[in-house]
């Protein structure tokens, strides 16, 4: 079933302890489509960069599956640029740059091919924009996902509570659902974030794993603990495009499937951070995912008998 996925496509130059790198590809489009086209071939992407974008890395997405009609290119542009600096826990960056260029006036156009879309994942961008694409569509996708930041909280609150009254999803970090509902306890956290409009929750941890909350239930999935962690640089993206691709292909929204999707995404997420930016997700076969996740059900499974 048709995935749409909305976000940025972009430049990023990173530096974390194990090296650094000059300009590559990244954006929430782009780690979120590669992502779920490990599961679904239907994906169409809306976007814009500037003619500074490599046209190889466009071909890169069709190559995966990914309709780049809806990708605008801005002539004498130049594409979103964002540079960062992480520190030795990896769980914490210095921005060194951000240049917001084509993105500072974008407007989502969504091409008519695109309408009738079943999924929708709303990456980070503003979120005026993403009520713009929802209102966009003609037919209400069955499941809208949607990612935010806290800077959205600080600058663009009001704007934000809109939004999350149009979405089925919402997914944060821990940092992120604190700051939003004013509770430090992640369940109370939960439940005033769920009133807000969405119905179901994610809170991704990081390396401590992802709560998936639904009313009065509760999921966590661990994270996998790996040997070596390059670069943190868009593992929600992965993560968030993972959950969506399992959910698209499985064509079920319900509570269990989206446990099953939780884990899909949290083995995504857990190859993204084995190398810099997209790398390691970009030619990955099907046995890797599967191993991967079988790996994710050995963490939590045991024989346990009541004494």
């Amino acid at each position: 079933m048709s995935l749409l996925v909305i976000g940025s496509v972009a430049f990023d130059a990173l530096e974390t302890p194990f090296g650094k790198t000059d300009k590559i590809i990244g954006g929430s489009a782009t780690y979120g489509s590669l992502s779920a086209s490990y599961f679904t071939k239907n994906i169409n992407l809306v976007a814009v960069v500037g003619d500074d974008f490599p046209a190889e890395k466009i071909e890169l997405m069709q190559k995966h599956g990914i309709n780049t009609e809806g990708l605008q290119i801005k002539k004498g542009e130049k594409s979103f640029f964002w540079s960062g600096r992480y520190h030795n826990d990896m769980n914490s960056r210095d921005t060194l740059v951000t240049e917001l260029n084509v993105l500072a006036d974008f407007d989502p156009i969504i091409p008519e091919s695109y309408q009738n879309c079943e999924f929708l994942f709303l990456g980070n961008l503003t979120p005026q924009i993403q009520q713009i694409v929802i209102n966009r569509l003609k037919n209400r996708p069955r499941l809208i996902v949607m990612d935010t930041m806290n800077f959205w909280m600080e600058i663009a609150l009001d704007d934000l509570h809109k939004t999350l009254k149009m979405v089925d999803v919402l997914t944060i970090n821990d940092e992120e659902a604190r700051q939003l509902s004013g509770e430090y306890s992640l369940v109370k956290a939960a439940k005033k974030i769920m009133a807000m409009g969405p119905q179901f929750l994610i809170i991704k941890k990081g390396e401590h794993g992802a709560l998936l909350f639904h009313k009065d239930q509760a999921f966590f999935c661990p994270a996998l603990p790996l040997e070596e962690v390059f670069d943190p640089t868009g593992a929600g993206d992965t993560f968030a495009g993972g959950f969506m691709g399992y959910i698209a292909k499985t064509e079920d929204v319900s509570f269990e499937n989206m446990k099953r999707a939780i884990v899909y995404g949290s083995a995504m997420a857990s190859f993204c951070v084995e190398k810099f930016g997209t790398e390691r997700i970009v030619n990955l076969t099907e046995s890797e995912i599967t191993d991967r996740v079988k790996q994710f059900k050995q963490l939590s499974q045991i024989d346990l008998e009541l004494i």
